[in-house]
């Protein structure tokens, strides 16, 4: 038991005033703007009166929130409604007439972008480049692609903000990106000079972590999303946690850094410097280093043959009986189960979500996955 007095309150985390966001007058009113959106974005089209019941308001406060945001044009009223009696009510939708998003996946090696609406719908077919290794090269590059997305798509309408998913841990804030080990970054002030050269406000997110953000958007209505992992196996893994509705982020918005996990003290190093972490035997390099039977070297160049090669050709290959790569994805597959069992060890999901490239192969891999999963797993 800790002891009372100074040292007691030596122990107690001092919060400092740059991690705060001052309250003013105007704070209540702009939350309760930002809740009204993500509720029509969740519910898709309400009511003035269910709005103000899920807002736990009166009609007419929840109707003034409504009638500014019409004046401002983010919200649009529709049909009416269907209703047991009375009157039919007047239903309420996001207004995405002549406004835009652009999304933006950033990973390794190339870097996605794509014109949506503002309930994710895509306007424009995905287009990709090869993502630079140097921040100021990545910045420049990223906003010339977007000024031609928009450029080209001019009917999307104007946009209103671009969003970046992005593999590695940034400050809460998420402007800083604190540390990239696949690229190499470590406290790279990015969101800001991004944000500079697009002319447009920038919300940066950790890529599982927007992931798993998406799943509780997807959540429709008064559906709970409960308590579920988003595990992407891509160029790096990542691994994005929901407890009770909420993304999990910790301390230092690091938490879900499972990539980083040790399952071997003696295994290969990582490209954090780490050995033995689960990303260096499930990512992408780890399954195409088995395949073509060099060792893992996350910051080496590759080989000609792992440089024209892809995971999807490793897939093909086993498709078609290829020995070698079969025991690749064989390998990726038990070595995948056995990270998800620390998953599942540490937060008893209901549910876990997987995405990247992996997935194409998931029909013949899922039973060793699962197997993997329950030797592993105390609950499963």
């Amino acid at each position: 038991m800790d002891q009372q007095g100074s040292q007691g309150r030596e122990n107690v985390p001092r919060t400092h005033a740059k991690h705060l966001n001052v309250a003013t007058r105007k704070t209540p009113r702009a939350i309760n703007r930002q809740i009204v959106l993500e509720l029509l974005r969740a519910h898709q089209a309400i009511s003035r009166a269910d709005l103000a019941r899920l807002l736990g308001m009166q009609r007419s406060a929840a109707g003034r929130i409504v009638s500014d945001l019409i004046a401002q044009g983010l919200v649009r009223e529709g049909a009416p409604g269907a209703t047991h009696r009375g009157r039919k009510p007047t239903m309420l939708h996001l207004d995405s007439d002549g406004r835009c998003a652009v999304a933006v996946d950033v990973r390794v090696t190339r870097t996605y972008v794509v014109a949506t609406d503002l309930v994710g719908r895509e306007l424009t077919a995905v287009r990709s480049f090869a993502t630079d290794g140097e921040p100021q090269a990545f910045a420049a590059h990223l906003a010339s692609e977007v000024h031609r997305l928009l450029a080209d798509h001019g009917e999307s309408g104007r946009c209103l903000g671009v969003g970046v998913a992005f593999p590695g841990m940034l400050d809460r804030s998420g402007s800083v990106v604190l540390r990239a080990p696949g690229m190499g970054w470590r406290d790279v002030r990015l969101r800001e000079p991004l944000s500079e050269r697009l002319g447009l406000p920038v919300v940066m997110e950790n890529a599982a972590k927007a992931c798993a953000l998406a799943l509780i958007w997807s959540a429709r209505g008064d559906e709970p999303p409960g308590d579920l992992a988003f595990v992407s196996v891509s160029d790096g893994v990542g691994v994005g946690i929901v407890m009770a509705g909420e993304v999990l982020r910790g301390r230092n918005n690091a938490a879900g850094e499972f990539g980083h996990l040790p399952l071997s003290i003696d295994g290969p190093r990582c490209a954090c410097g780490a050995l033995g972490c689960w990303e260096a035997y499930v990512s992408n390099l780890a399954t195409l280093s088995r395949f073509v039977g060099v060792p893992y070297a996350p910051h080496r160049p590759l080989p000609p043959a792992m440089a024209r090669a892809s995971v999807d050709d490793v897939i093909t290959a086993a498709r078609a009986g290829d020995a070698k790569a079969v025991t690749a994805l064989v390998t990726t597959a038990r070595y995948f189960g056995l990270g998800l069992a620390s998953i599942v060890n540490a937060f008893d999901p209901d549910r876990i979500h997987v995405g990247g490239e992996i997935t194409a192969a998931w029909r013949g891999a899922a039973a060793l996955v699962g197997a993997s999963v329950f030797a592993g797993a105390s609950v499963a």
